[in-house]
């Protein structure tokens, strides 16, 4: 770990503090053992020391995290909000339309396509790579995004219209297809696209360019094993 010096990163682990704080002691204990894995989650793939190689050294690894924050971490927190809550936030009528808006699959697939392509295009990755601040930036658009992915899923916008689960397991076959747009340019590139990841033969034993197709084919594999498996169970189970 030469190349992976030891940091603590307090905003990381305040935000999994405060959502371990928020559950109280009146949530059920489903809920309190929810929000947990939510949090363990979110540090393993934030702090050191998979954070720091997800920041600064490994596409591969970054692309991991991502696929982890936004099909476990997020998921799992949207399952424990409460409808008052959910009620209590979208009050206000600006929030209330545009979480109705994103709740519907054709907005929601294009604003997490645009959005995880973003976070994980060369010059985001690069400024992560070298500041903290954008590294924070980079962690709060792929928590938006994978609330975004998940809201026509879970139907949790009060007054949203619900989809069907033929439709939702559709949705969520569409999405694995599109957020994964990235990987096609990195397994078929000729040359490494991010300067600013360095040292990837010493951290995770692979030159610039393999790791930049693997993470290829972990963001591949990674959107579709899960995403599809949720989409056969919510199908299948409808019919039960």
């Amino acid at each position: 770990m030469n190349y992976v010096p030891f940091a603590l990163h307090p905003v990381e682990l305040a935000a999994g503090l405060t959502v371990v704080l928020l559950s109280g002691r009146h949530a059920t204990r489903g809920v309190r053992m929810t929000r947990l894995a939510a949090v363990l989650s979110w540090w393993a793939v934030t702090l050191w020391p998979i954070g720091d190689i997800a920041a600064t050294h490994s596409l591969s690894v970054a692309t991991a995290q991502r696929l982890v924050i936004m099909l476990g971490v997020v998921p799992l927190l949207l399952r424990t909000v409460s409808v008052s809550t959910m009620v209590r936030f979208t009050r206000p009528t600006a929030v209330d339309a545009v979480a109705s808006w994103l709740s519907r699959p054709l907005p929601a697939l294009v604003v997490v396509t645009v959005g995880g392509t973003l976070t994980l295009s060369a010059p985001l990755v690069n400024a992560g790579a070298t500041s903290d601040i954008a590294r924070c930036v980079v962690l709060i658009a792929t928590l938006i995004c994978g609330v975004v992915l998940w809201l026509p899923v879970l139907g949790c916008v009060p007054g949203a219209r619900h989809l069907s689960p033929a439709a939702r397991s559709g949705y969520l076959f569409a999405a694995s297809l599109l957020v994964t747009v990235m990987s096609f340019v990195w397994i078929f590139s000729l040359h490494p696209l991010y300067p600013a990841l360095t040292h990837q033969h010493d951290v995770v034993a692979l030159s610039a360019l393999a790791d930049q197709q693997v993470a290829g084919f972990i963001a591949k594999l990674g959107a579709f094993l899960p995403l599809w498996t949720v989409a056969f169970v919510i199908f299948f189970r409808a019919d039960a």
